[in-house]
């Protein structure tokens, strides 16, 4: 390799009418990179203590974890929750295990009693008087400005607040982080029309519910935390069973 890259690199500087000095300083830099490309070819391969991968585990996890889903978007946490335990016990080393994490942690708040959180730094529209856990059904949703798939979701909530106005209350919490900045929420909230109460927090409501990305949501029946999860997959039939149960 060494005698590849200086041949080429003389050819090209004797084009050039190259001086010793250049040559000199050629012949030294060669000498460094191959002494850098023996180096990385005795460390192991990348792959070589790579997990190998087991179809059937991978597949069993696979359908537990959809089990898992579908047993909670009929309102069946128990299962839910049995099904997701049962991949980390006994397929915890899959790449869908990897997958389940963020599934298995809105799991772990489902059940949890939530006291109403303390006053909000400040409301962009809706005051404190939204936010009563203790009491009723709030759909509480963890957003930023700069997220694409938050935005997505506004307009959704904005029809989804007139449509269960006086039975449930959407709020739309927000930390401001990266190159948010309060001027850019309160021009996209007024951009999309938006009239459900929204908030600036300190981020104490989002560890509470566990939020770990965003956007994520909850409902929250008199103080229990009754459902966590992406707010896309909140369908009217679960809503409808919240507020039927």
């Amino acid at each position: 390799m060494r005698s590849m890259i200086l041949t080429l690199s003389l050819a090209s500087l004797l084009t050039g009418c190259a001086q010793k000095a250049e040559v000199d300083e050629l012949i030294v830099r060669v000498d460094a990179l191959e002494k850098k490309v023996t180096e990385l070819e005795a460390r192991p391969a990348a792959g070589g203590n790579a997990v190998k991968l087991d179809p059937e585990a991978e597949k069993k996890a696979t359908e537990l974890l959809k089990a898992s889903e579908e047993a909670m978007k009929s309102g069946n946490i128990a299962k839910a929750k049995s099904d997701i335990d049962e991949i980390f016990k006994s397929y915890g080393s899959t790449q869908v295990a990897k997958k389940a994490l963020r599934t298995k942690q809105e799991l772990e708040v489902v059940g949890k009693k939530v006291a109403n959180p303390k006053p909000m730094e400040k409301w962009y529209t809706g005051s404190e008087k939204a936010l009563h856990f203790d009491q009723g059904t709030t759909l509480v949703v963890f957003w930023e400005v700069w997220c694409p798939h938050c935005q997505r979701e506004v307009p959704k909530l904005q029809e989804m607040s007139e449509k269960y106005k006086g039975k449930m209350e959407i709020v739309g919490l927000t930390r401001i982080t990266k190159s948010a900045t309060e001027e850019k929420v309160v021009a996209f909230l007024e951009e999309n029309k938006v009239t459900y109460p929204t908030a600036k927090e300190d981020g104490s409501v989002a560890e509470q519910f566990n939020v770990s990305g965003i956007p994520a949501a909850a409902v929250v029946k008199n103080g229990e935390i009754v459902w966590r999860g992406h707010p896309a997959s909140l369908s009217e039939d679960m809503i409808n069973a919240f507020l039927a149960g």
